[in-house]
Order: structure tokens, then sequence, then C-alpha cells
């Protein structure tokens, strides 16, 4: 089986078998259809779940293989702990394996330096947070609204099914793709992790 089989197709192509893998997976169905359900403002369900789905059937592993999570991002304006509590303890009816995450975006700068060391701008939107993911292969949202499944992947999706995982220098993100990739790499030996830019190579 080539993992790469279908990397060379144009990205329309590569849109519409990402969406038919997802749609293939049991657990993406049911959590998508749930969220709109919810009707969080400006959500999507993001990353790992999505792209890990297209490695586990380009590779014939099993459904659901490498993926801990599902991660919904939504948008919020109202940044308090009390109103994201609200929506996390709202959504229930998700399958229980993997487990659901949401969390509001607006939020983010909020608590951001303290698990990573430096300050960031306020996220805008939930596209504005998923084109800062420290890895370009990463950034790709999905949602369901009114039976229409709607993409986002700033970057495009080539990445993803050549199995190379980018780095996104946006942001100061070095560690989280070097961890990430290298977490990756295990479970999908078949990835090719591309480096951080090396800053001291450029002129200024």
């Amino acid at each position: 089986m080539n993992p790469h089989r279908y990397a060379h197709l144009p990205e329309a192509e590569l849109e519409e078998i990402l969406l038919e893998m997802v749609l293939q997976t049991g657990f993406l169905r049911d959590v998508l259809s749930r969220a709109q359900e919810l009707n969080l403002p400006n959500w999507r369900v993001v990353s790992g779940a999505l792209y890990n789905t297209v490695w586990n059937q380009l590779t014939g592993r099993p459904e659901g293989y490498g993926i801990k999570d599902v991660d919904i991002l939504y948008y919020d304006p109202d940044t308090s702990w009390e109103a994201e509590d609200r929506a996390i303890k709202s959504a229930t009816g998700f399958p229980i394996e993997p487990p659901v995450e949401l969390r509001n975006q607006a939020r983010v700068h909020l608590w951001f330096a303290r698990h990573f060391g430096y300050e960031i701008a306020p996220i805008t939107s939930v596209e504005d947070g998923i084109d800062r993911f420290a890895s370009t292969t990463h950034c790709v949202g999905l949602r369901l609204v009114d039976g229409h499944y709607d993409l986002y992947a700033p970057y495009g999706l080539r990445s993803i099914f050549e199995m190379k995982v980018q780095p996104n220098p946006l942001q100061n993100n070095k560690a989280t793709h070097d961890a990430k990739g290298a977490r990756q790499k295990a479970m999908w030996p078949e990835l090719e992790i591309v480096s951080w830019p090396n800053k001291t190579n450029s002129t200024s």
C-alpha cells in the first residue's frame, strides 16, 4: 500500500478524499453531528482527529489509532471562565472514546504564556487560531452547518497526504512542532518531520 497514492492530486480532489475518509469514521461523523446541534459560535473540529484519520486510512491502520482526543474549538467574545465552563458542561451526547475537548479561542491569550512561556496577541476567530498551529500540516478544521461540511485548510492538504509534517514559523512554536513531530513519527513511522527553520542562516 502506497501511503502517498493521493498526494499528486489537485487540492479540490484532496478535499473530497479527506471528507470521504472522515465520513467513513463513525466517531467523527457522530462528533460533527452533535457539535452542530450545540450551535456553538464559529466552531470547528480541528487538527489531530482529522489528519490522523487520513494517515490511518493511508497506512491501513485501524480507526481511531493514535487519536488521543477530538478537539472542538469555538469563538465566544465572552472570555470569562464561567462562560467557557458552561459550554464545556453543555457538551454532552458525544462518543465516549476518544474524548471530546472544547476550548474557547477568545481565551487562549489569557493562559498561553503560563503554558508556553511567551505572550501572544489575542486570537480573533477559530480560523485565526488554526492559522497559528505549530505545523502547517496540522492547520485544518471542519464543521457541519445545515447539512453542509465546511472545510478550512489555510495551507492546503497536500502535506497531510504527503505524510510530511511542515513547520509553521508564524509564532515561536518550535518546541511544540518538535514534540508533536516526535510523537507522531513514533506512531506513524511513514511520516517525514521537517525541521524548524534555522534563522541563523537568514540574511539581514
